[in-house]
C-alpha cells in the first residue's frame, strides 16, 4: 500500500509560481511511476505531468515549458514546480502512483490562480 499526501497548494496571482509536493509512505517510491493530475470544477480529471521510475517525463501540452515534475527517491517525494500560472490552471491537484497495474491517489491540494 502507498499513502500519498500533497501539499503546497494555495492562492496565487496569474504569472506567479507554486511548488506542489507529494510525500509518499508505505512503499519504495523508486519503483513507481508518479504523476500529477488536476480536476477543475465541472471537468474531468486529467494528466498534468508524469515521471517514470527511471526519470522520463511527459507533460500535458498546456503546461509544457511552464511546469516541471521531479522526484527524489531518497526522500520519497515528487514535486511539481508550476511557473507562469494562468487562471485556467485553477483546479484540485492530485498526486498519483502507479505500479504493476495498481494506482494510488492522494486526497488533493487546491490551487487557485487569480487574475
Amino acid at each position: 500500500q502507498v499513502q500519498l499526501v500533497e501539499s503546497g497548494g494555495g492562492l496565487v496571482q496569474a504569472g506567479g509560481s507554486l511548488r506542489l509536493s507529494c510525500a509518499a509512505s508505505g512503499s519504495i517510491l523508486s519503483y513507481y511511476a508518479m504523476g500529477w493530475y488536476r480536476q477543475a470544477p465541472g471537468k474531468q480529471r486529467g494528466l498534468v505531468a508524469r515521471i517514470t521510475s527511471d526519470g522520463n517525463t511527459n507533460y500535458a501540452d498546456s503546461v509544457k515549458g511552464r511546469f516541471t515534475i521531479s522526484r527524489d527517491n531518497a526522500k520519497n517525494t515528487v514535486v511539481l514546480q508550476m511557473n507562469s500560472l494562468k487562471t485556467e490552471n485553477t483546479a484540485d491537484y492530485y498526486c498519483a502512483a502507479f505500479y504493476r497495474g495498481y494506482s494510488y491517489w492522494g486526497r488533493g491540494t487546491k490551487v487557485t490562480v487569480s487574475s
